[in-house]
């Protein structure tokens, strides 16, 4: 089989790996528009991890568990005022694990999955091609496959299969069949604490306006730091206009005792945030995973590791096409209908939740904290949703 990975992000790479590891006389060319000599270790951006992304990592050897934080516990609270404030605690060791997660910058992920990807390259030039600072302009299908019209002039090479792994935010993206515009913007960043800071704590606070979010980080020379994403919505957005001091205050004002007091911000980026999925991963011999097929809200926190489990599901389906005989077209139909009962679920909840803040129905601050609350109180209701956030549906 001849495979075609279009975007060298976590899950592009995260797929090419896999394939090559378990894809055995698969010729793999990974393409990115990026140059390969660009060097990716300091970009800051955050991001967060389940426990089963990381045992994906570690199996393809390219966890470095030092440039991470490992989360601990999870606090979900409501901010007054509310009639009902309800919170829930989600910890590791109750559920017999020795993390739920962990959170770290894009850098720190993704330079050692290139590594990787290119000393396993190095080892079998035959088979393992690297095109960066190779656009794919177009896919275009042909009988048995595809063909790409890439920056290196004209249809350039056939393929057996294209799976386009490129991610973006919402605001640069093509509009895909579901899309929908929160009018809500992510202001994303990182906070100082006082000592010791979070220790493994990340903080989901839902507020009047949107989801606030803490998120640990390993200390730096001057202290404990936690990552931030603060979303609101556009007309009621006047973030921009705060100083430091102003925004601190603000912050802290809407966080629970647990986070501690905050000390210090750095500059804020600002980014519109909306809906955009695919009805359907799979498109003749194309396939979308990642942000390529979903992109969503960051209330939750699992749009990185929905794309890794596409990787992992269309290799194991392709795997087990080509010890059992099966077509390459059923396999990746296979794939199409396995992913639903995880995909849907995970973008119909984020997609509620996103779209709650703007209700401004009486009642419902209540019955955010009443699920909260009943939450907290039902145990094996709470280790399902746990499960379900650590490993996937």
């Amino acid at each position: 089989m001849k495979l075609a990975v279009i975007g060298a992000g976590p899950a592009g790479l995260a797929l090419a790996l896999l394939a090559a590891e378990r894809l055995a006389g698969a010729d793999i060319h990974l393409f990115d528009t990026r140059a390969l000599d660009r060097d990716i270790r300091g970009d800051a951006r955050t991001l967060a991890l389940n426990l089963g992304s990381i045992r994906l990592l570690q199996r393809l050897h390219a966890w470095q568990p030092d440039a991470a934080q490992a989360i601990q516990t999870v606090h979900v609270s409501q901010a007054p005022p509310a009639p009902i404030a309800g919170e829930v605690w989600i910890r590791a060791a109750e559920q017999g694990l020795p993390q739920l997660g962990a959170v770290l910058p894009y850098g720190a992920l993704v330079a050692p999955l290139q590594q990787r990807w290119l000393d396993v390259a190095a080892q079998r030039p035959r088979q393992l091609f690297t095109r960066f600072a190779t656009p794919v302009h177009a896919i275009r299908s042909q009988a048995g496959g595809v063909a790409l019209d890439c920056g290196e002039g004209p249809v350039v090479d056939s393929f057996d299969l294209a799976v386009v792994a490129e991610g973006g935010v919402f605001a640069e993206q093509d509009r895909k069949a579901i899309t929908r515009d929160y009018h809500q913007n992510a202001w994303v960043g990182t906070v100082r604490l006082a000592a010791p800071g979070l220790q493994g704590l990340a903080i989901e606070r839902f507020t009047r306006n949107g989801p606030l979010a803490l998120l640990p980080l390993p200390d730096d020379a001057q202290g404990p730091r936690a990552a931030l994403v603060w979303c609101l919505p556009q007309a009621e957005d006047d973030i921009a206009t705060l100083n430091d001091a102003q925004r601190l205050a603000v912050i802290q004002q809407q966080l629970p005792a647990a986070a501690g007091t905050l000390t210090g911000i750095s500059p804020l980026k600002c980014f519109p945030l909306g809906l955009n999925a695919e009805t359907r991963l799979l498109q003749g011999r194309t396939l979308r995973i990642g942000n390529a097929a979903q992109t969503l809200h960051p209330v939750a926190g699992q749009g990185l590791n929905l794309g890794l489990r596409d990787a992992q599901a269309l290799v194991d389906a392709l795997r087990d096409a080509a010890e059992t005989g099966a077509g390459l077209d059923a396999a990746l139909a296979r794939v199409d209908w396995q992913r639903a009962p995880d995909r849907w679920p995970m973008i119909a909840a984020t997609d509620f939740l996103a779209r709650s803040f703007a209700w401004r129905l009486p009642g419902l601050p209540a019955l955010r904290g009443l699920a909260l609350a009943g939450l907290e109180l039902a145990t094996p209701l709470k280790r399902a949703v746990a499960r379900r956030m650590m490993f996937g549906g």
